[in-house]
């Protein structure tokens, strides 16, 4: 007897939670109506998998694509354009805009930018602000809203939660989890002499040291645990905070970037300059094996690639008028498939970490696994191509990457969003038609 799908992905290995192992994945109007042998299949499209592996679609829980205000470093277009060449099948975006996005207003502007021009699906952080803190409650509900996002330290305007007790009002209004940019403000403002004396972006981890990042976290933690409020702590740099944090996974989740777990500092300064340079910075390498080993230990529960796109004549400018920030989200999944064949992570952990655990986070609908009823969201790679990194790849505005010139092993190939193809063997297919995603009530554990 057969069955009738409108897409089956056949003959891969997928990547499920039931493990790794061969199967075929059939489609239905959007979404998984079956994962495993499926034989008598008919009509619709068939994508031959042989020699590929089917991962769920890949979400990238932070990014900065720019708009409005700064279209001229990234857009929503071409923002979205890269997530899909690198296999990213969902992108939460950051509210640092300009107009910054803290109100009901500037969301749906945004959604109403997204529309029809975004290739892949996408929410958007509301920005908690001093103006703003009694209000978060209701604008984190809104639809298209992924959560709240706190600046602790050096940002845009006025979107900075810089001191306790606004800190205190943040976390009082919100009810879902929280994400926190965790550096000390007071420290940095006392700390910048360094950065200009320094005149090289070899002093930005100076400037911003361990303790500008530690002190951050430590104040947030404790005011959370307090409250008993749900806190997610991106970019996390120091082996310090790594360590500290695996004592209070009861409030604290943690992202971690690829750019730290694979750069590392005097090296990356003295060969890129301010193309290196982001906040918080890039590390000694001993900070990066902490990161690694709290991947190990489990601690690390998202990868974010933290892309956050500048031209080339703004990095070329004299530090520390550099601006901080690279791109990001079209070599994430490049960048940890290199690391999975080098032995650092295995396949499976790389999917809890850039699948299932946004899904488990932050309560996405229908995303995050390859399991029946979830959207027909997938990622193929081949584990075994070898590539090399280049600027012309690089599909967002800037047109650069700091990996240019790095060859890795493991590489993207197939891009197919609730069962349309978007991305092929390195060509864009169809047309933008990105949706905005949706989460459960009270989202996340």
């Amino acid at each position: 007897m057969s069955t009738s799908y409108d897409l089956v992905i056949r003959g891969g290995t997928l990547v499920t939670h039931d493990g790794i192992g061969p199967g075929d994945v059939g489609v239905r109007d959007g979404r998984i109506v079956e994962v495993g042998q499926l034989r008598g299949a008919d009509g619709g499209e068939v994508i031959d998998a042989t020699g590929l592996h089917v991962l769920p679609g890949i979400i990238d829980t932070q990014v900065h694509f720019r708009e409005p205000g700064n279209e001229h470093k990234e857009d929503l277009e071409s923002g979205t354009r890269a997530a899909v060449m690198g296999g990213v099948t969902a992108v939460f975006e950051m509210p640092n805009t300009n107009p910054l996005t803290t109100t009901e207003d500037a969301l749906n502007d945004k959604l109403a930018r997204a529309d029809g021009r975004a290739w892949s699906d996408y929410a958007f952080y509301v920005g908690a602000t001093t103006d703003n803190a009694e209000s978060l409650r209701e604008l984190e509900t809104l639809p298209g809203c992924c959560g709240i996002k706190i600046f602790m330290g050096s940002s845009t305007g006025s979107l900075l939660v810089p001191d306790d007790d606004s800190l205190r009002r943040v976390l009082e209004s919100c009810r879902r989890r929280v994400a926190v940019h965790a550096e000390d403000e007071e420290r940095l403002k006392a700390r910048s002499h360094i950065a200009a004396e320094g005149a090289h972006p070899r002093a930005h981890p100076d400037w911003r040291d361990v303790e500008t990042a530690f002190n951050a976290t430590r104040r947030l933690i404790s005011l959370a645990e307090e409250l008993r409020r749900r806190v997610h702590v991106l970019h996390v740099t120091t082996a310090d905070e790594a360590a500290y944090l695996a004592e209070h996974k009861d409030v604290a989740s943690v992202e971690v970037t690829p750019q730290h777990l694979t750069l590392e500092a005097p090296d990356c300064y003295e060969r890129l300059g301010a193309f290196a340079q982001m906040n918080p910075p890039i590390r000694e390498a001993h900070h990066r094996e902490g990161l690694w080993n709290a991947i190990a230990q489990g601690v690390v529960d998202v990868i974010g690639s933290d892309h956050a796109p500048h031209t080339r004549e703004e990095k070329d400018q004299v530090y520390p008028n550099t601006p901080s920030g690279m791109p990001g989200v079209q070599t994430l999944l490049p960048l940890m498939l290199n690391h999975v064949s080098e032995g650092r992570l295995s396949l499976l952990r790389l999917t809890d970490l850039l699948c299932e655990g946004p899904n488990r986070l932050f309560g996405i609908v229908g995303k995050g696994r390859l399991a029946v009823g979830y959207d027909a969201d997938v990622t193929l790679v081949d584990l075994a191509a070898s590539r090399e990194i280049t600027d012309d790849w690089v599909a967002a505005k800037c047109g650069w990457t700091p990996f240019a010139g790095m060859t890795v092993t493991g590489w993207p190939v197939g891009t197919i969003i609730r069962g349309r193809s978007v991305m092929r063997d390195g060509q864009l297919m169809n047309e933008p038609s990105g949706q905005v995603m949706r989460f459960y009530e009270g989202a996340g554990p």
